[in-house]
């Protein structure tokens, strides 16, 4: 994430709004210390972005899962025995 100091805050504005904007946050530092982080509004947080994986270890796929039920789609199309 970009970290920007004050000044150079204040003179690339309407840049760093148009980049937090199209969701690219970043941070304002003064004197090396950050300050506040900067984030479009309809941005999703960290927490509701990183939902792959979310329920790891807590189901189970069969080893037959691409097969499940084909004798009752073959015979609902027609083409079973």
């Amino acid at each position: 994430m970009e970290i920007v100091n004050i000044h150079e805050a204040k003179t690339q504005l309407s840049r760093l709004v148009e980049k937090a904007a199209r969701g690219e946050p970043f941070i304002i530092a003064k004197a090396g210390k950050p300050l506040v982080k900067v984030v479009a509004l309809d941005q999703p947080s960290e927490a509701e972005r990183q939902r792959l994986g979310f329920m790891t270890g807590q189901i189970v796929v069969p080893d037959d899962f691409d097969r499940m039920g084909s004798d009752e789609i073959e015979n609902l199309f027609g083409t079973g025995a």
